[in-house]
């Protein structure tokens, strides 16, 4: 399986050749948080500061999304995912989708 240091955002592979380009890969989830947990949310709002719990929705939806892409790589027989992006938008009051995205390449 592809690992983390083989997850790179620029479009090239230091040191390395791509010998082949195997196409888009993709992860995606959509995470929301419980109505407490948005309840106490829209009250700090109205104070300011961090919402905890939305930070912590966000980074499990991250490493959610990026596992599928990982996954969808590895299936593909990738050696390395270049150009890995994430992109965030908002699908309703309180749920958010994250989508991981690059090019899966072999290398020599």
């Amino acid at each position: 399986m592809i690992t983390r240091k083989e997850l790179i955002t620029i479009n090239e592979y230091p040191g390395r050749n791509i010998t082949e380009v195997l196409g888009y890969v993709k992860g995606s989830t959509v995470q929301t948080k419980n109505v407490g947990k948005d309840i106490l949310a829209g009250l700090k709002s109205l104070i300011g500061g961090e919402i905890q719990s939305y930070t912590e929705m966000m980074n499990d939806a991250r490493k959610i999304a990026t596992e599928r892409l990982l996954r969808e790589a590895d299936e593909m027989g990738a050696d390395a995912v270049v150009g890995f992006r994430l992109q965030t938008s908002a699908v309703m009051g309180g749920a958010a989708e994250i989508i991981a995205y690059g090019t899966a390449v072999k290398l020599d």
